[in-house]
C-alpha cells in the first residue's frame, strides 16, 4: 500500500481536453466520404502503427463529427474489432446488413466482427459520435460494395484479387 497522499496520483493522470483539441477533417478524393475526428485516444498518447500495447492502448475513442450529408467510410465490417457508438448530438442513419436504422441524440448501438455498417448524416445539423473500438492487432476490413479487403499488420494495404488497390477504388 502506497504511503503517498491521493492527490499525488493526479500529477501522472494523463489528460486532455476535447474542447480544446483541433479538428482533423478529411475526404476522399471526388468527395463521396468525408468526416471530421478529434483522435482522443492519440491525444492521450496512443501509437496507432505500434504493435507494442501499451502503446497502442486497448482500446480507440474518437469523437466523429458529420456535417448534414456527409457519409465518413465506405460500407465495411471488421474481422475482429468491435465498434460502439453513441451519438451526442445531431441525426442521421445506420446502414446495415438488415436495411437501414435512423440514430439520434442518446442512441447508442455496437457493431461486433463480420458485421458491416456505415454512418450518414441526413440530418440538418452536425451529427457527433462517440465511437469507441477495442483495437486488435493485425485487423483486417471487408468493404462488402466493392469486394475489397484492408489488412493492417502493421501497415495497410488494400486488395481485390491478388493487386494493392487505392481506398476509395471502386467507392466513388
Amino acid at each position: 500500500m502506497s504511503t503517498l497522499p491521493f492527490r499525488a496520483f493526479l500529477v501522472f493522470m494523463q489528460k486532455v481536453n476535447t474542447n480544446a483539441m483541433p479538428d482533423d477533417p478529411w475526404s476522399s478524393p471526388k468527395g463521396k466520404f468525408a468526416g471530421i475526428s478529434k483522435e482522443v485516444s492519440v491525444a492521450l498518447g496512443r501509437k496507432p502503427l505500434s504493435m507494442d500495447l501499451n502503446e497502442r492502448h486497448p482500446f480507440d475513442v474518437e469523437i466523429l463529427r458529420l456535417k448534414p450529408g456527409m457519409t465518413p467510410y465506405p460500407y465495411h465490417s471488421h474481422a475482429a474489432q468491435w465498434e460502439f457508438y453513441h451519438v451526442i448530438s445531431g441525426k442521421g442513419t445506420v446502414r446495415h446488413q438488415d436495411g437501414t436504422t435512423p440514430i439520434e441524440a442518446g442512441d447508442a448501438f455496437v457493431f461486433k466482427p463480420g458485421e458491416p455498417h456505415q454512418l450518414t448524416n441526413n440530418g440538418s445539423e452536425d451529427l457527433v459520435i462517440y465511437v469507441i473500438a477495442d483495437n486488435p492487432v493485425g485487423e483486417s476490413v471487408h468493404y462488402p460494395d466493392s469486394q475489397k479487403w484492408a489488412v493492417r499488420s502493421p501497415e495497410r494495404r488494400l486488395l481485390r484479387s491478388m493487386e494493392s488497390q487505392d481506398y476509395y477504388d471502386g467507392e466513388e
